[in-house]
């Protein structure tokens, strides 16, 4: 904390960050649904380079990486943030402005998190600071949602960095910079759906029908007891399908997002989930006529992120905390989905830690963060130094 050259860093920052500001209006501002990253990424590209690095490229599922040359052959340390938005094409993403509050989707959730990598690269280039470690910086796809975090399995599982990262730094959420996300929450997705033989909605009316057979399953899943502690969760959050209103659909369908803190227990929701899957379309085929066709079940499993998690006692973890803690703040430990997970299912240290300032209402139209100089500043800075006591600041 005390090193000269970490305190010009900051320096930099101070006098750089209406730059900062604008990155984040810029980057919101450019789509990146999930699958249709590709503009934001080549935008973030082009940033990248202007703010001091060249060797800076987009791999084969989209991530953008740059390596930021240490002076050792310290261990690989790598820090990303996500570029990918949950919100489908064609989303206002216009940024709002009130006072210090920026208001888009997205503008949080982790486009902040993109331009604070930015703002710490130039932050080193102005200050001179030499690490020990080579530092990998990384924008990456498929965060969110559907993308079931291919970016990072790209990255840690076939990609030229496969094996050589021994240290990972996720920037996502919203915080004051004490949050350190040291638990990965697996989870897993589908998409259900019931297939039947439609038909006239008076002339076919008493065969079976696909959507009776979907609304028996959801009622069945709302009615799961599962535990509190450790926490374990389900949420089905899209249906869709039919073709109008005087028709028996042949096909509809719903996504389902299943989460547990304990590996055990989200085996156990997923074995009953399909169970009651199967249980509702044999209600339904059994209370209707099948003389037209049957209901048919596909449950097709579209996410699945393992679990893991770093040690308190780690030296990451404790890194990470010592250097809250000269911020004045007490740090908090917390379990979540981020694209840390991947990394702590392969026993690599792995952290996530606040994007570098308040925001909230993540996920929703109205998303806003407050870009509020001082609270954000310390959100990088915070970063900075969890970074530099990682690589070894010379």
């Amino acid at each position: 904390m005390g090193n000269p050259r970490f305190k010009a860093a900051q320096e930099f920052v101070d006098k750089d960050y209406d730059r900062y500001v604008h990155e984040i209006i810029q980057l919101t501002e450019i789509e990146a649904p999930p699958f249709k990253e590709t503009k934001r990424a080549a935008a973030f590209q082009q940033l990248l380079k202007q703010s001091g690095l060249t060797n800076v490229e987009i791999d084969a599922v989209g991530n953008v990486t740059a390596v930021r040359k240490g002076t050792t052959d310290g261990p690989l340390v790598a820090i990303a943030a996500h570029l990918d938005t949950v919100f489908p094409e064609g989303t206002n993403v216009k940024v709002r402005q009130l006072g210090t509050r920026l208001m888009a989707p997205g503008v949080g959730d982790d486009t902040r998190g993109l331009a604070v990598l930015l703002a710490i690269v130039r932050a080193f280039d102005a200050a001179k600071v030499q690490t020990k470690s080579d530092i990998l910086f990384v924008a990456d796809v498929g965060e969110e949602g559907p993308g079931d975090l291919r970016g990072m399995k790209y990255l840690f599982q076939k990609g030229p960095y496969k094996d050589r990262i021994k240290m990972f730094v996720s920037l996502d959420g919203a915080g004051d910079g004490s949050s350190i996300t040291r638990g990965a929450l697996p989870s897993k997705r589908y998409h259900v759906t019931f297939k039947g033989p439609g038909g006239h909605s008076y002339g076919s009316f008493g065969i079976v029908n696909p959507a009776y057979a979907m609304a028996k399953a959801i009622d069945k899943l709302s009615r799961i007891q599962v535990p509190s502690d450790p926490r374990t969760t389900f949420n089905v959050g899209v249906v869709s399908g039919g073709t109008s209103v005087n028709s028996i659909p042949n096909e509809v369908s719903m996504e389902v997002d299943m989460r547990s803190e304990s590996e055990e227990e989200l085996a156990k929701e997923n074995a009953t989930f399909l169970s009651l899957m199967r249980e509702a379309v044999d209600e339904e085929n059994k209370a209707r006529s099948t003389a037209e066709g049957r209901i048919e079940l596909d449950a097709k499993l579209v996410g699945d992120r393992p679990g893991g998690g770093t040690a308190i006692g780690s030296t990451m973890v404790q890194a990470a905390s010592a250097v809250i803690r000269e911020f004045g703040m007490i740090p908090h430990y917390g379990i979540a989905s981020t694209d840390a997970n991947i990394p702590m299912s392969m026993r690599i240290p792995a952290i996530t830690i606040d994007s570098g300032g308040p925001g909230g209402r993540a996920h929703a139209l109205d998303e806003w963060i407050d870009v509020e100089k001082a609270s954000n500043l310390k959100g990088i800075n915070v970063a900075m130094g969890v970074l530099l006591s990682l690589a070894g600041v010379l």
